[in-house]
Order: C-alpha cells, then structure tokens, then sequence
C-alpha cells in the first residue's frame, strides 16, 4: 500500500524518457560526439590506431597513399585519438551521428606527405 501513490503518480504524471530518436536532446556544450579525420592534414602515422582502447581505428600506408579506416559500432568516442595525434587532424563534433540500421565504416583515401629535404642535399 506504500507503493500506490508513487504508482498512481507515474500512471498519470510525464514520461521520465524522451521518444529517441524522434525528440532528441540539444547536445551539451563539451560532448564529444562523431569523430573527423581532415584527411588532407593526416600524416599516416598510425599513432591514433595505437592508442584507440577500442581499437575501432586502422591506418595502411603505401609509398603514395595511405587509407584510414573507422568502424563507427565500435567507436566509444573516447577521444584517446584525437589527443595523440600529432598534426591534430582528428576531431570530434560535439553531436553523435543519427541512429543507424546497418553497421558504418569510414574509410578515407588521402596521398602521403611529402618528406623534406635533408640537410646538406642539393638544391637548397
């Protein structure tokens, strides 16, 4: 009998959950939500496929391109990736990607960096 009002109270009173994906929530200010590669900036280093936990991430460099790869089911969105890379390629929007039926892998194409001169080489 202690229960009845609290009964009564959630048989009558609001919804305590949102219709998703049909009423989404604005997104908080910090969230880290779907991960962007700039893929012109991206060095291929690998470094972001080493130190993702989840290990959602994979990078294959060639002679002229290099292929990056994410496989967005298995992403966190921790954000382990986007502080380790070194030329800051990598970022994350603040919204997660809409809800999906099917599973989704990213894969991005870009040419490889070229490397600098040595010192002492001709031509400079």
């Amino acid at each position: 009998m202690k229960m009845l009002p609290t009964v009564i109270a959630n048989l009558f009173g609001k919804a305590a959950t949102r219709n998703y994906p049909f009423t989404v929530r604005d997104n908080f200010e910090h969230a880290r939500g779907e991960l962007i590669n700039d893929i012109k900036r991206c060095i291929f280093c690998g470094t972001c496929a080493r130190k993702c936990p989840s290990q959602c991430l994979t990078v294959e460099r060639d002679k002229t391109e290099g292929v990056w790869t994410l496989e967005f089911f298995a992403c966190v969105g921790c954000g382990v990736c986007v502080d380790a890379c070194p030329v800051s390629c990598l970022s994350q929007k603040t919204s997660h990607r809409p809800v999906a039926v099917e599973r989704a892998v990213i894969t991005l194409r870009g040419k490889m960096p070229e490397r600098p001169a040595k010192k002492g080489t001709p031509g400079e």
